[in-house]
């Protein structure tokens, strides 16, 4: 049985090293890593005691060595004194002190607790004894003695002992750098044997890692590979026992699975790609539609480009699109894709309307073929229909119809907001014709009736030589007429020819800018407009009602400096105030007369009820008048709310 033991032993080890280590790479990764690891922390920890007992070795021999200097030193010291030579700065006891407190150095103290039976040790108490028993008495003799009493034959002798003693020292500082030396020579052969054992142990941890890692993991990635780019019968061929080949196991019966769900998706994905080509087809064509829609909402270019796209799209026969006429009367082909029919004629088509409010649109029939007719409406009317030709027997589906609602919806929507428009640059004309005519009765009709009057006036006085006198003042008055019809009417005609060019604060800039530099008064201007939004109507009236307020103050108020303030109070409120230091609105009243301002207030007043806000003139609160005008604006959609 004692024969048998090695052979269980063999055994149970083949067995621990198959179980750890060839059925888990990462238990032999960490042997790896472990042994590695212990030769570095070893290496290290044997460099820092090899280093702590290195430490203070150079201190030590700089120290050693220094010994010799201060041996010298003495020495030229007792020559000196013996050729009558007077050392002031340096004694011969100093130098004794000083050699003997560089013998007992810390540096020194602290290798010989480190190296107690060394050489080194041994050196040094042989440099100790010389100089406690030999060579220290001497020195202290010839100190007490004085220089001239010993002759050279002593000096001589003295100085052989200091010879032999720097000989003891050399000796000392020559232990000490070899014992430096030696530990430097153990501590590189140390790094040396932790660097090769590192090297070969790195070296067959690389080549197991490329033969039981690298090499299995390349072949898992290369079948992933191909099966990315649908070689779905691949397989690997490493199934060993370690991670990776239960990885490669687990591979293949993925592999055998994604073969068989990729035959089921194929099919699904072929249904799915179909129906979103149409999905994709149809957002096209609602896109370009309103693209088109946006930019010309009546031209017959955009009906017959999107007519286009819809028979190619839902495969139709053909396609129109009919307008309401705007003064009654029959429908107007504006695009058309179908053939003549019978109900088209040189008068348009007069019965498409009738039949689409008859039918409410839907399915009919129209000389055999198969019809929709679709309205085009919002939610103020219907403005035209769009009919379209099908295939006898044939029905839009589902996703077609919601389509083509979709796409007369903004057909409707377009054509609504093209005629709003249209009746809005109407009203503005007729606004802007009202305003004008007011301007001109207001002030040029006023004048010329002025004037008429004075020139009926002044026919009777010219024929009467008499009364030349008053002749004269008539016409003097009918020339002070004539001078403000003129002025009037350049101010009427630089008002008409204002042009919104510019952002409105570049715009109430330059009005501040005019109507200062005309009347010579300073004026300042404040606007704080952040958060809100106005309109271009909104942007002419405010800028008029500004302008004919800065008129007023050069005109009637004899003001020295005025002053412009636009801000946004919040919520959207606008406020607008014209200030200045002039004689007050009630000044003017009873000077100049009511008249003076009641044209110019009154069209303020009518501009600032075209923007439903309030206007309010009165005198400042330390003189002066201020003309107050407060209205809502829109907010900006990036505005927190009051």
């Amino acid at each position: 049985m004692a024969g048998r033991r090695p052979a269980i032993s063999v055994q149970s080890m083949q067995r621990i090293w198959d179980i750890v280590f060839e059925r888990s790479i990462m238990l032999w990764l960490a042997a790896i890593f472990f042994v590695v690891t212990a030769i570095g922390i070893g290496g290290m920890v044997i460099s820092v005691i090899v280093a702590e007992r290195v430490q203070g070795s150079g201190s030590a021999i700089n120290v050693a060595g220094s010994l010799r200097r201060l041996s010298h030193r003495m020495g030229s010291i007792v020559l000196s004194d013996a050729e009558n030579r007077v050392t002031d700065h340096y004694t011969l006891r100093e130098a004794m002190v000083h050699f003997e407190a560089t013998l007992n150095h810390d540096a020194l103290s602290q290798m010989l607790s480190r190296q107690t039976d060394s050489p080194f040790e041994t050196a040094y108490e042989a440099v100790r004894e010389s100089w406690h028993q030999r060579l220290k008495p001497l020195l202290a003799e010839q100190m007490l003695s004085g220089p001239n009493l010993h002759p050279v034959a002593t000096h001589n002798r003295l100085l052989l002992r200091i010879d032999e003693f720097v000989e003891q020292i050399n000796l000392m500082v020559a232990q000490l750098e070899a014992d430096t030396e030696e530990r430097i020579r153990h501590l590189r052969l140390i790094l040396w044997v932790a660097l090769v054992l590192t090297i070969l142990v790195l070296l067959s941890g690389f080549y197991a890692l490329h033969r039981r890692v690298l090499i299995p993991l390349d072949e898992l990635l290369g079948g992933a590979s191909r099966i990315a780019q649908g070689d779905f019968a691949t397989r690997t061929l490493h199934l060993g026992r370690d991670e990776l080949g239960r990885l490669g196991q687990a591979f293949n019966t993925m592999a055998e699975a994604v073969s068989r769900s990729h035959r089921e998706l194929e099919d699904r994905v072929a249904e799915q790609t179909a129906e979103l080509t149409r999905g994709n087809r149809s957002l096209a064509l609602l896109y370009n539609a309103i693209a088109q829609l946006h930019h010309a909402p009546t031209a017959p270019e955009t009906y017959r480009a999107m007519l286009g796209d819809i028979d190619a799209l839902l495969e139709l026969q053909g396609s129109m699109v009919c307008l309401q006429s705007k003064h009654g009367g029959p429908a107007t082909l504006l695009a058309s894709s179908l053939p003549p029919c019978s109900e088209r004629g040189t008068t348009g088509c007069g019965d498409c309307l009738r039949r689409l409010e008859r039918e409410r649109g839907g399915y009919g029939e129209n000389d055999g073929a198969n019809v929709l007719n679709l309205p085009l409406r919002d939610k103020e009317g219907i403005y035209g229909v769009m009919r379209l030709a099908l295939p006898p027997g044939r029905r839009l589906e589902p996703w077609q119809e919601r389509l083509l609602a979709a796409l007369t919806r903004h057909v409707g929507i377009a054509l609504g907001m093209s005629h709003k428009a249209e009746q809005e640059r109407l009203l503005a004309l007729q606004e802007e014709r009202s305003v004008i005519a007011r301007e001109l009765h207001d002030s040029i009709a006023q004048a010329l009736s002025y004037m008429k009057i004075q020139a009926s006036l002044l026919q009777p006085v010219l024929s009467n030589p008499a009364r030349r006198q008053e002749a004269e003042t008539t016409l003097r008055d009918l020339r002070e007429g004539i001078t403000t019809a003129y002025r009037q009417l350049r101010e009427l005609l630089a008002t008409f020819r204002l042009k919104m060019e510019g952002d409105f604060i570049t715009l109430l800039d330059a009005a501040v800018e005019e109507y200062a530099a005309r009347g010579g008064v300073p004026i300042r201007l404040e606007t704080r407009l952040a958060g809100c939004n106005l309109t271009p109507n909104q942007e002419m009236h405010t800028l008029q009602i500004v302008r004919e307020a800065l008129s007023n103050v050069l005109r009637h108020a004899q003001a020295r400096q005025g002053q412009v303030r636009v801000i946004h109070l919040g919520g959207g409120e606008v406020e607008v105030e014209i200030v200045d230091d002039g004689i007050g609105a009630g000044h003017v009243v009873r000077e100049s007369g009511e008249d003076a301002l009641h044209y110019g207030l009154a069209i303020m007043r009518e501009r600032a009820q075209g923007l439903r806000g309030e206007i309010a003139i009165q005198d400042g609160p330390q003189g002066g008048t201020r003309v107050s005008l407060r209205f809502q604006a829109a907010l900006t959609t990036d505005s927190p709310p009051s």
